[in-house]
């Protein structure tokens, strides 16, 4: 008897999208490890650190991601050509500036909130309540950090959208 009673072919989706996820973030992970070792300047010791608190947190969701899969009884993709081949994350010199370097992973975690939208949009269709619940928080986790390494690139002079405080204090 399965503990799983979705339907297999509205989970196949699901799978595939699910492993071009893990591929992504297998991506992602490296670059954020070259980078961490890579940094060079001014920005050394704050970048440095939170390249490694990202990549800390990708190997975890790397292996979330998989044993998902494995719940529902597929086998997660383990070589690293196979993630080369289907990952939208591409690989990059770490031969740049500390501020190109954030603007990658700004890009990145685009790519990677794509993908996880994908996947949930599939997972609704199974009523894979799971994935969902375990995306859910990842999105919620990466839009936060991408809106701090946003604003880390930002000159002290810019603003946000300031129509919401612009009425308020019009009033």
């Amino acid at each position: 008897m399965s503990y799983i009673t979705m339907n297999d072919e509205k989970l196949l989706p699901v799978v595939i999208e699910l492993n071009t996820l893990l591929a992504d973030y297998n991506m992602y992970y490296q670059k954020l490890r070259s980078y961490h070792w890579n940094i060079l300047g001014e920005n050394f010791f704050e970048l440095h650190e939170k390249f490694e608190t990202l990549y800390s947190d990708a190997r975890v969701k790397i292996d979330e991601i998989a044993e998902r899969i494995l719940t529902l009884r597929y086998h997660p993709m383990s070589k690293y050509s196979d993630y080369l081949s289907i990952s939208s994350i591409k690989e990059t010199s770490p031969l740049i500036t500390d501020r190109d370097m954030v603007k990658e992973i700004i890009d990145d975690h685009r790519k990677l909130l794509v993908q996880m939208k994908l996947v949930i949009s599939h997972a609704e269709n199974a009523g894979d309540e799971g994935t969902i619940d375990l995306l859910g928080g990842y999105v919620r986790e990466l839009e936060k950090t991408s809106w701090m390494l946003d604003a880390w690139t930002k000159n002290t002079k810019e603003h946000l959208n300031d129509s919401m405080v612009e009425n308020t204090y019009d009033k």
